[in-house]
């Protein structure tokens, strides 16, 4: 199949899972996508077990793995969500909780992968370079999960910032972590210098490089948007930002995804406010809306089908279902600390601790990483254990969040 081909295959089972959860489920749209396209795939092979003669889970399972969900993600469709999430966070809110947002997606990221990587060394005696690479692939909370699960849920502004925040920039920083330890781990690999030093530079290329090129890059479309009143012209200049600077982000080798999250939250409060007028505002607002959803049903599809690329052994699941509640502990480290850290100089509202610990989805972009790690003994385990955790996370974390939020959470703002 070529691409095309493969785009309109998922387009049209985005849209007719996406009816049958309407329809029946009634889920959130996303996660109820996830759901029918995980029973599907599970039904196929069920089916096939009744009758091997027929070879439909085979089939399928080419399909999908023809699909470079790694590649597809990383260096296509994550650009794209990445600055459709960060248009919609303005600037003045997160900077009412910068210091939140900037230790989690820091001290938060190395807290969370250190504990889930010497967590997984010690449950499955792997090396420990190779335990915290699994580490920092599972520690980042996926932004497109998080604000799916944002919109449905009814939570404090500033909760709502810091949690959309946190996961837009600790998405990018765990990347830049994941590719130094990768580097690390697998030194033979062509793609990756090993050494201290090394991984110093490539963090700092990586993270600072990624934000400035962001940047620059949002700054000068504002500067050329305020010059012209077009709106539709104005939708393409933005587009061709998203698409254009994670293109320019890859091959300059800096993070395409904190680029992104830099440009996005440019446009998106700047650019909106200086650069547009009402009726472009509205235009490109509507614009990015529909990108996202759309984006995140296909999205929430692949992962569903992503079942056929993992090896559903029993040691492995059981593996997976342990290493559920060492994700947890990560993810409490990674929020517990900046805000106790915190608690002396700014008062936090009720629940900030539960809300944001539940709230911290896996999803897609562990899945991705886990599918790009180089070819080794540990590498199916990992794959298998990071699915486990994505799918509990999605559909478990995501259908009670709100419920969470709004039992612990519902004093007024107070950040």
């Amino acid at each position: 199949m070529n691409i095309l081909q493969i785009a309109s295959l998922l387009i049209v089972l985005a849209g007719v899972f996406g009816t049958i959860n309407y329809l029946f489920l009634k889920l959130p749209a996303a996660i109820g996508i996830l759901v029918v396209a995980l029973l599907a795939s599970i039904g196929t092979m069920g089916f096939d077990l009744a009758f091997p003669g027929w070879g439909i889970s085979e089939q399928l399972r080419s399909v999908i793995l023809g699909i470079d969900f790694s590649d597809a993600l990383l260096e296509g469709m994550l650009g794209l969500l990445l600055f459709a999430g960060a248009m919609h966070v303005k600037l003045s809110d997160l900077r009412a909780v910068w210091p939140t947002v900037l230790l989690m997606a820091t001290i938060g990221v190395g807290l969370s992968t250190a504990i889930i990587g010497f967590g997984f060394s010690w449950l499955t005696g792997a090396p420990i370079l190779i335990a915290l690479v699994f580490g920092a692939l599972i520690t980042p909370t996926d932004p497109v999960a998080v604000l799916g699960v944002l919109k449905e849920a009814n939570m404090r502004k500033s909760l709502e910032t810091q949690i959309a925040g946190e996961s837009l920039f600790n998405d990018g920083v765990g990347y830049v972590v994941f590719l130094v330890l990768v580097g690390l781990a697998f030194p033979s690999d062509a793609h990756h210098e090993a050494g201290a030093s090394a991984a110093l530079i490539l963090f700092v290329q990586e993270a600072f490089g990624g934000a400035l090129l962001g940047l620059v890059l949002g700054w000068l479309v504002f500067r050329v948007m305020r010059l012209i009143d077009d709106y539709s012209l104005e939708v393409l200049l933005t587009l061709g930002l998203a698409f254009g600077g994670y293109t320019l982000a890859l091959w300059l080798h800096v993070s395409a995804p904190i680029a992104a999250v830099v440009a996005g939250l440019l446009i998106g409060d700047i650019g909106a406010k200086h650069g547009m007028s009402a009726e472009t505002r509205e235009y490109v607002d509507k614009f990015w809306i529909l990108i996202d959803e759309i984006l995140n049903a296909v999205l929430f599809l692949l992962i569903g089908f992503e079942v056929f690329a993992v090896q559903l052994e029993q040691s492995f699941l059981m593996t997976g279902v342990m290493s559920i509640a060492l994700a947890l502990v990560g993810r409490l480290a990674a929020v517990a600390v900046p805000v106790l850290m915190l608690k002396p100089f700014r008062t936090f509202g009720p629940g900030v601790i539960q809300i944001m610990t539940w709230g911290g989805l896996k999803g897609g972009i562990s899945v991705a990483l886990a599918l790009s790690l180089p070819d080794s003994e540990w590498k199916p385990l990992i794959l298998t254990t990071t699915y486990v955790i994505v799918v509990f996370s999605i559909i478990i974390q995501g259908l009670t969040v709100a419920k969470l939020a709004n039992k612990v959470g519902r004093e007024p703002d107070l950040v």
